[in-house]
């Protein structure tokens, strides 16, 4: 083996690791969110988890040398891409207090079957045999998870799958506009936006002021503002690390690994969520439901897979190991 091979064998390893480290805190810190949704206002941890996130972000930058880059190439596809993506985490944060953890992160991770589909549509990737036997696959492990039944149903678990579509769109975005930005901007960016809206709804919500019978089993949207003690601090520091670990961990992982093997390892989200889920919350996946991810995460896998053989020229396979292919996804 020669030293230059060791060396993509070692940087293809760390990447690997990094992602499964990133999806455990962000499952973690998700778990974390569906606890606390009692406590807090999902504007307000929005507000303090950014608030402390950005400085870092920046001080990276500065570290870098980048500081004077801090503004992004292409600023409108940024902000449409930092607008998209917190409105994907406050419809999935939106339906944590409603639904399992477990049941959200897998019809969550349908997002491949999007990708693929908008990808087709917006730009004109052929889909294929396998490509719709995976969105066959992904839909009906959604309808294992979710068992939809009419006169029991829960609007709630169409969030997750409405982030979904909202991060699929973001990552198509990222593809076609946003390809050349620094990945540590587009994370300051992304903060920067959930900072904002943070601060703007609870502006909003305190003008408004809604009724008790608004509020009431809806506090974790409309709710004021908990007081913060040293405990609560501590969970907003954890939420902040989080973030970060989710954000410039993937972006990490997807620019030093193959695409397709990397984002095969992001679905070990579902599994952590199912972890946490149970350990946390005593939530016990049903068979049906166990097999309804399953079903989920092998189409998911099917996509990426066929998408990382797609992009890869048959004459350049050793290349593909350096990491080239499709752009590192930022949460």
């Amino acid at each position: 083996m020669t030293a230059e091979t060791k060396h993509e064998a070692d940087r293809i390893r760390s990447a690997i690791v990094t992602i499964i480290l990133t999806v455990f805190a962000l499952a973690l810190g998700d778990a974390i969110i569906k606890g606390v949704s009692a406590s807090f206002t999902l504007w307000q941890i929005f507000f303090l988890r950014s608030a402390i996130a950005a400085p870092i972000l920046v001080a990276v930058l500065k570290t870098r040398k980048q500081l004077t880059f801090i503004l992004p190439n292409h600023f409108w596809w940024t902000m449409l891409r930092s607008l998209m993506l917190t409105l994907m985490w406050v419809t999935y944060y939106a339906s944590l207090p409603h639904v399992n953890l477990s049941v959200a992160a897998a019809a969550y991770y349908t997002l491949p079957l999007f990708i693929t589909i908008f990808a087709s549509v917006f730009l004109g990737d052929t889909i294929g045999k396998i490509g719709w036997l995976e969105i066959a696959l992904g839909f009906v492990g959604v309808l294992m998870v979710l068992q939809p039944r009419i006169e029991d149903f829960n609007w709630y678990a169409l969030l997750p799958v409405s982030s979904a579509i909202l991060y699929a769109l973001a990552m198509v975005l990222t593809r076609s506009r946003c390809k050349s930005e620094n990945v540590i901007v587009l994370s300051l960016w992304l903060n920067l936006m959930m900072l904002f809206t943070g601060a703007i709804l609870t502006l909003v919500l305190m003008l408004l002021q809604p009724s008790p019978q608004v509020v009431e089993g809806q506090e974790f949207l409309f709710g004021p503002w908990s007081e913060m003690s040293d405990k609560e601090w501590v969970v907003i520091g954890i939420l902040s690390v989080a973030i970060l670990v989710g954000s410039v961990g993937a972006a990490y992982a997807y620019q030093n690994g193959p695409p397709a093997t990397i984002a095969t390892f992001d679905f070990a989200y579902v599994a952590f969520a199912v972890l946490w889920g149970v350990v946390m919350f005593q939530e016990i996946p049903s068979a049906v439901g166990a097999i309804g991810m399953f079903l989920i995460v092998f189409a998911g896998i099917l996509a990426v897979r066929a998408k990382g053989r797609s992009h890869t020229p048959p004459n350049k396979e050793r290349n593909a190991d350096s990491g080239a292919g499709a752009p590192p996804p930022v949460r």
